[in-house]
């Protein structure tokens, strides 16, 4: 799998530089006695390329960690890719229904919000207002399931989310995989060649494909139909090489929806 995985991070490290330049480039705002770079548009073009940034350097980073055995923290970086996947759909979904609602202009309005509205962080008021992860899944739900019970989909991203939330909070039966041996030890220096590492090396497929789906509705947003083709055909492409067959057999990941825009 890991030529697969590298073969996807070099397509979407093509398609990121392509829809990056689709949209006004960050510029320097002052920031103290610097400065930062910021979107001073702040659209929801902008965020979508924000999210697709992380979710890219998100799926290095859980790579790494499991080449290297660190299988608890790579679990929590593919929690953090399946919120981002997550955001992007209900983002993505408002452009090409053209349908922006009041709940993504909050989002959006969250999402811009500066850490730091202070001199110095002790007197920020780090008051980020949140979006409920139930309302943007139930979104993304009445989406993709129009015309059917959107409960089922809701349900189904609550328990993937519910499943990795363990390895963020370090809840006691996620840290006991960390075990091995006889007489029975924590493995805090990683876990390579257990049998737990391959069983984290076969999840990993799952960011991976969702990220693909992920980029093509990006590109369906933005207008890009030629990429959004090529993304498509890819998914379905990593899905045969990696032998799962998920898509094809219409089972495991959600295929990419058809290049057709749906009412909701």
């Amino acid at each position: 799998m890991n030529g697969l995985y590298n073969q996807t991070l070099h397509h979407l490290d093509k398609a990121f530089k392509r829809i990056e330049d689709m949209v006004p480039p960050p510029q320097k705002v002052p920031h103290g006695d610097a400065f930062v770079f910021r979107y001073k548009e702040k659209t929801i073009h902008q965020a979508m390329v924000q999210k697709l940034a992380r979710v890219v350097s998100s799926l290095h980073a859980a790579w790494l960690l499991l080449e290297n055995g660190f299988l608890q923290e790579q679990a929590a970086v593919q929690r953090m890719l399946d919120e981002f996947h997550e955001d992007i759909l209900f983002l993505a979904y408002a452009v090409i229904n053209k349908e922006q609602t009041p709940l993504h202009q909050e989002y959006l309005d969250a999402f811009y919000r500066e850490e730091f509205d202070a001199p110095t962080a002790v007197e920020s008021s780090h008051d980020r207002p949140m979006v409920s992860r139930r309302k943007i899944r139930a979104y993304v739900a009445r989406v993709e399931l129009a015309g059917t019970d959107p409960s089922t989909g809701v349900t189904l991203s609550h328990t993937i989310h519910s499943g990795y939330s363990g390895f963020i909070h370090g809840a006691s039966p996620h840290i006991m995989d960390m075990v091995e041996g006889d007489p029975p030890r924590f493995r805090i220096h990683g876990m390579q060649g257990t049998s737990r590492q391959e069983e984290h090396r076969h999840d990993l497929y799952n960011p991976f494909f969702r990220a693909i789906i992920a980029f093509a509705m990006v590109a369906k947003a933005f207008g890009d139909e030629e990429l959004f083709q090529s993304l498509q055909a890819y998914h379905l492409e990593f899905d045969r090489l990696s032998g799962r067959n998920n898509a094809h057999r219409g089972g495991g990941e959600r295929p990419i929806p058809s290049n057709e825009s749906r009412s909701t």
